[in-house]
């Protein structure tokens, strides 16, 4: 039976913590039921990918783990009618990485409901470039559409501007015509995120500290990352009217805020959850993604590695050390 490498994770019973996340040889055998089984040819690193393997919050529940929760590959077996062998098909989340064996090897074995075929217009590279956190962004933007914010309802404000979700996010609204605040930490960064379509860059400082229940109405809608004081700020200096979707938390898991911008300036939040999503809603994302962001600039988000330097890049990831994207060539 064919053998293949595996970032495996491990942890004794009765432990409170994860064994150190180790590359282990594996076969079919070892991974978990499921009616497709894919040849992974690339996969991605999120932030929650960073977690499981660092063990720094327990985001993997089930052991052993094989972490990696997006890939692009190439069906070899199907038990289903929805998939044949040679079909080029994607995933993001679905719990894959935390209670269902991921990415983060040669081959996995998935649920077919968990699928969708590869978008006409992308290859693997690219959609690992967008990944989860460009096709969260997406349905980002998707929500402040549904919202009625357009082009001239005014600026959008994205935090955590340089990472994976405000990366790509920047580069969608700013094709759409929208003007883009981003908020970094990253002074350096500045051009990098001009060159992505930001027209002004505010420091991350301005909006991490707590502050007043109502301010000046700065931004017609927000993309925000990080919750907490961030999330707070950003909702009260939201103009009237406006929207703000919240798809992340690397502040924290906090929101100590008020209602004021809500009863007194109608402001709409929005929750964004891209693991669960219905599949119409991320074909939809998808084909969005195809029309709306310019793949040119994946290269400029992206910087590929190899499976051999994914534990590795794990802490660079979660220190902030990484900027936009990361690619996993698998194999």
């Amino acid at each position: 039976m064919e053998r293949f490498n595996a970032i495996w994770i491990t942890r004794e019973e009765g432990a409170k913590k994860q064994n150190p996340a180790e590359v282990r040889e594996i076969s079919l055998d070892d991974l978990m039921p499921g009616d497709v089984t894919v040849r992974v040819k690339y996969t991605t690193m999120n932030y929650k990918d960073a977690l499981a393997i660092t063990g720094r919050n327990p985001v993997v529940r089930t052991f052993p783990m094989i972490p990696g929760i997006d890939l692009a590959g190439e069906v070899v077996a199907s038990d289903s009618v929805k998939f044949k062998p040679g079909d080029k098909v994607l995933l993001n989340g679905f719990g894959v990485g935390e209670t269902h064996m991921g990415a983060y090897a040669e081959m996995a074995r998935l649920n077919a409901d968990w699928l969708i075929a590869m978008p006409a217009g992308l290859s693997g590279w690219q959609a690992m470039a967008i990944g989860t956190a460009g096709y969260t962004a997406m349905l980002c933007v998707m929500a402040l559409e549904r919202a009625g914010l357009v082009p001239d309802a005014g600026p959008i404000l994205v935090t955590g501007a340089s990472g994976g979700v405000g990366s790509v996010a920047t580069a969608i609204l700013s094709r759409l015509g929208f003007e883009v605040i981003a908020s970094t930490g990253k002074s350096s960064e500045e051009a990098y995120l001009k060159r992505l379509g930001a027209s002004s860059i505010i420091d991350r400082g301005e909006l991490s500290a707590p502050g007043r229940p109502l301010g000046k109405e700065r931004w017609a809608g927000a993309i925000d990352v990080a919750g907490s004081f961030t999330l707070a700020n950003v909702l009260a200096q939201t103009r009237y009217g406006g929207a703000v979707a919240a798809c992340g938390l690397a502040q924290g898991m906090d929101l100590p805020g008020s209602v004021a911008p809500f009863i007194l300036r109608g402001v709409t939040l929005c929750g964004i959850d891209s693991v669960m999503a219905p599949i119409p809603r991320r074909i939809e994302a998808y084909e969005r993604l195809v029309r709306d962001l310019d793949k040119n600039l994946l290269t400029e988000i992206s910087t590929e590695i190899g499976f051999d330097d994914l534990i590795g890049k794990a802490d660079e990831l979660l220190d902030g050390k990484v900027r936009g994207r990361l690619v996993v060539k698998m194999g």
